[in-house]
């Protein structure tokens, strides 16, 4: 980019990103893109030659620019505000090299956008820091107390959150470890919020502290499905206390609780890393045993037996656990299982494939199912020509053309794939 141009170059790409709110929602949607990402390398540029003060205002009107037109044009996609995230951090290190005499409109810009603006762009205090400077981050703590104090008397959605969150940036940005513990505790509404006290703990070398708020906050929120990151910071303090099998046990208890692929592959990773393959052995027993003991509410657990199964890499008690409990699998769950089975075990996957077949027979309002089923015949056509038995696939073919001979699309898909 010439130096003498580029100001001018940057100032007319920012003045691209003005939306007239009349346009349709679509319209010019990946020029828009382009022009902002266009924004961003020019800036770029003027940042690298030493001129952060001529990139800085063209920012800030571009990241205000981008705001409004997010409220009209439709960015399904996400790629104008993925233009937005990478432009705001860039306006806050344009700051940082050319911070302002005046930090106080920077104070009053990032609390008027967060709490007035439409929910976006996502302003991290850490960009700006450097900018703002003790006066212009005193500046926002005030602000943030005077929103803080309407709480009570508006019904403005999401103001408490956002309260919060710039609470803990704030006190983040202090270095002061307990100040921040402070705030964050708060408000202990998620799992997430132990989260961050258990990280800054760890930061300040207090693995101590950071093991009791794990537990604190696992036990508050034993069953909130946002609970596994709290819990993987649990298990990885007691590794590197080296309590082995307390952390053995914490996976233990999460998967008697809630017995799914998900929390097995949790309990796997952390057996392997410990050498405790019966911990795996264990997991899979109790998924067995829950199975058994409750046989009427069976498919969501066959399912759940299947892939630990798979994931461990146990493809033949996988398979024996599909076909005893073939009823209870999905047509999309059945035909992985056969596509890997077929080849190595060709015999195996008939009766499935044949279960397979009638499921997309029986199947109402899929269009495609005379299509799916069509597909599938003639893959089983292929596993018994394989075996050398094509004269049983003619008599099974046969006897589904007779019992389904008043499906007539069907009877002519079959036609048409050579399935006479």
């Amino acid at each position: 980019m010439n130096e003498e141009s580029a100001p001018t170059g940057l100032a007319g790409l920012v003045d691209g990103l003005r939306r007239d709110r009349r346009r349709g929602p679509y319209a010019g949607h990946g020029e828009y893109v382009h022009t902002a990402w266009a924004v961003h390398e020019a800036a770029g540029h003027l940042l690298e030659a030493g001129r952060a003060a001529e990139a800085a205002p063209q920012l800030r009107k571009a990241v205000d620019r981008i705001t409004a037109a997010l409220m009209y044009l439709d960015d399904s996609s996400g790629m104008a505000g993925d233009a937005l995230r990478a432009l705001t951090p860039l306006y806050g290190k344009a700051l940082a090299a050319a911070p302002p005499k005046n930090p106080a409109p920077l104070a009053n810009w990032i609390a008027k956008t967060t709490f007035d603006g439409p929910g976006w762009p996502d302003i991290r205090l850490a960009d700006f820091h450097a900018a703002l400077g003790p006066a212009g981050t005193a500046r926002l703590a005030a602000l943030v107390e005077e929103r803080a104090a309407t709480l009570a008397a508006t019904e403005r959605f999401g103001l408490g959150f956002h309260v919060q969150d710039l609470r803990e940036q704030l006190a983040a940005l202090s270095g002061d470890t307990d100040a921040y513990i402070a705030v964050v505790a708060r408000s202990l509404t998620n799992p997430g919020q132990y989260g961050k006290i258990v990280q800054a703990l760890c930061e300040a070398a207090r693995s101590a502290e950071a093991l009791d708020w794990a537990r604190r906050g696992i036990e508050a929120h034993a069953t909130n499905p946002y609970l596994p990151p709290l819990r993987d910071q649990l298990v990885a303090l007691l590794i590197a206390d080296g309590r082995r099998d307390e952390a053995l046990a914490v996976r233990q208890d999460a998967f008697t609780r809630t017995p799914v692929h998900k929390a097995f592959v949790s309990l796997a990773t952390t057996a392997a890393r410990l050498d405790s393959p019966e911990t795996v052995t264990w997991a899979l027993g109790h998924l067995r045993e829950r199975l058994a003991a409750d046989p009427a509410h069976s498919s969501p657990l066959v399912r759940e037996l299947i892939a630990c199964l798979r994931e461990v890499g146990d493809a033949d008690a996988a398979w024996q656990a599909a076909t005893t409990h073939l009823p209870d699998l999905s047509k999309y769950t059945l035909q992985e299982l056969i596509e890997e089975r077929r080849t190595t075990h060709p015999a195996d996957v008939i009766g499935p494939y044949r279960r397979l077949i009638d499921l997309y027979l029986a199947e109402g309002g899929n269009k495609y199912r005379y299509q799916y089923a069509a597909r599938h015949l003639k893959a089983l056509r292929t596993v018994h020509r394989e075996l050398g038995n094509e004269p049983e696939f003619t008599g099974y073919l046969d006897a589904l053309r007779a019992e389904h001979k008043r499906k007539t699309s069907f009877i002519a898909r079959l036609d048409q794939a050579g399935l006479g």
